[in-house]
């Protein structure tokens, strides 16, 4: 989940249900940069940058619960339309299952240490159908998935 000195970031998935949600989006031209891979851009720019790079990922929230993360590949520099000046997150196309983990709402993004961060899923897993969202968050609540 990443070597010595790594930290990954952890971020909200606004308007996804599900993992499959979030992949739909990225395949969007709209959510890719310039190179044709995904990117979130955010308002603020990590300042651990050097932790961030050094094997980060981005663990994503939907609805409560860490479902997945994305290894994040570099942090790029983009301005708005508006002028101001906001960091884009460009993450590897591929979404790695993690142990549904609940974690209670924030805003933004926060650091996670990789202590913190939820195991990846056995290869295979991810191909499973998946278990109802609420079973899932149940489970997650109790320690058993």
């Amino acid at each position: 989940m990443g070597k010595p000195g790594t930290t990954h970031i952890i971020k909200l998935c606004v308007g996804a249900e599900a993992v499959e949600d979030l992949l739909d989006w990225q395949r969007n031209p709209r959510a890719k940069g310039p190179d044709g891979l995904p990117r979130h851009v955010t308002r603020m720019f990590p300042k651990r940058v050097e932790e961030v790079l050094n094997g980060g990922s981005l663990y994503w929230v939907f609805k409560g619960v860490v479902l997945c993360r994305q290894r994040i590949l570099r942090l790029d520099e983009v301005t708005g339309g508006d002028g101001i000046l906001r960091c884009g997150i460009v993450l590897d196309p591929e979404a790695v299952r993690v142990a549904a983990t609940p974690r209670r709402p924030f805003q933004g993004w926060r650091y996670l240490s990789p202590e913190d961060a939820p195991r990846d899923l056995p290869k295979g897993r991810e191909s499973e159908e998946a278990l109802p969202q609420s079973l899932q968050n149940a489970l997650a609540e109790i320690g058993v998935l």
